[in-house]
């Protein structure tokens, strides 16, 4: 079995509302749909989703890096081959989405070869993830209806609270608003995206201290890099490496120089057989991972759940698999349910994955 195409189709979905948080905002999934084709038949799909305030990547650059470099690079080579894959798609910096894309897509196809799902053949530790959802930038009564809305409908009790904003006293009394609307049997936690100095993040810290919070992520930039020690050894709480460890060796600097006591898979930008080198440095190292979002559509959330599902030390906490409940439409002929709190991964061969061909015609952007 050879590789002997490689597809990628930008397409375009709007959400519902606009995201917001302290590195960006963004008002339409302009993603990627790869699809890797065999002289088999068995086609491998995965979804890249550019974050160019945070890695550099916009759709322009995927469609071409995945086009003009890395096809070359994998045409005639076997899906087994991932190791060959992944080194010649190192030579080029970078270009995390598509490197991940690329992977995902291979072990679709593994898993359509060998007849059991991605998540059977990476560990198979349990077929659901509890789910986590994101809670943006809005005032604290709209974050709290957000959040009541959500655990209404989906039955969802985790969630992750962006903040970041200035001044810090904005997203404390939007925390404090959460947790006396919700209650003490919900969990919170906090993402920054960078947004705080490392001052700025201890008095917001300190001013929380008694809302029972689980996790600090990225609340100041990695660059400051004694002010990141200085925050993590104050930090009374795990904080969370995220953007500032997008691969093991940064995984290893993040955790060893003091800067992070977790750390953030997000199979988006490590695709699977990155993000299992990740995981295993975590449970080797005895630190915490969460299963991260890339704002992720449903292609992409069935990714991480298949990933999480996979693993004993990522299934143990909720992933962040909800973010496409604010698009407005996805791409699946079977769409993502979260029902209970949790999703299910599929449990047909590879990822389970079948694309609308009338939903991909309308939304394509090419």
């Amino acid at each position: 079995m050879k590789i002997t195409r490689v597809e990628a189709i930008p397409f375009a979905i709007p959400y519902r509302k606009p995201l917001r948080f302290a590195s960006g905002e963004v008002h339409s999934a302009e993603h990627v749909l790869v699809r890797v084709h065999t002289d088999d038949g068995l086609v491998g799909v995965a979804e890249a989703p550019p974050r160019p305030f945070t890695y550099g990547e916009t759709q322009a650059s995927i469609v071409a890096v995945l086009r003009d470099v890395f096809t070359p690079e994998v045409l005639g080579l076997s899906p087994w081959e991932r190791e060959v894959v992944h080194a010649r798609l190192g030579r080029t910096v970078g270009n995390p989405a598509a490197k991940a894309a690329v992977d995902m897509a291979l072990w679709d196809i593994i898993g359509k070869a060998a007849g059991r799902s991605v998540t059977e053949l990476l560990g198979g530790y349990t077929d659901h993830m509890r789910v986590a959802h994101m809670v943006g930038f809005a005032s604290p009564e709209q974050m709290v209806d957000e959040a009541q809305r959500v655990r209404t409908e989906y039955g969802i009790t985790t969630f992750k609270v962006k903040v970041g904003r200035r001044p810090a006293t904005v997203d404390v009394a939007a925390c404090r608003a959460l947790r006396e609307a919700l209650g003490d049997d919900v969990e919170l936690y906090v993402d920054g995206n960078r947004g705080w100095t490392a001052s700025e993040s201890a008095r917001a810290l300190r001013a929380m201290d008694d809302l029972g919070l689980t996790l600090a992520e990225e609340l100041c930039p990695a660059d400051d890099v004694l002010g990141r020690r200085w925050l993590v050894q104050r930090c009374p709480i795990p904080f969370v490496a995220d953007e500032s460890a997008t691969r093991p060796g940064e995984v290893t600097r993040e955790l060893l120089a003091g800067s992070a006591t977790a750390i953030s898979i997000k199979t988006a930008r490590t695709g699977f057989s990155t993000s299992q080198r990740v995981l295993f440095q975590c449970e080797g190292l005895g630190v915490e991972v969460v299963i991260g979002n890339q704002v992720d559509g449903q292609i992409g959330t069935l990714c991480g759940a298949a990933f999480g599902a996979a693993h004993r030390l990522t299934a143990q906490r909720a992933g962040e698999l909800s973010n496409f409940l604010d698009m407005s439409d996805d791409l699946l002929t079977e769409p993502v349910r979260i029902t209970g709190g949790t999703v299910r991964v599929r449990d047909e061969p590879g990822l389970g994955i079948e694309i609308d061909p009338d939903k991909l015609a309308h939304y394509r952007q090419d």
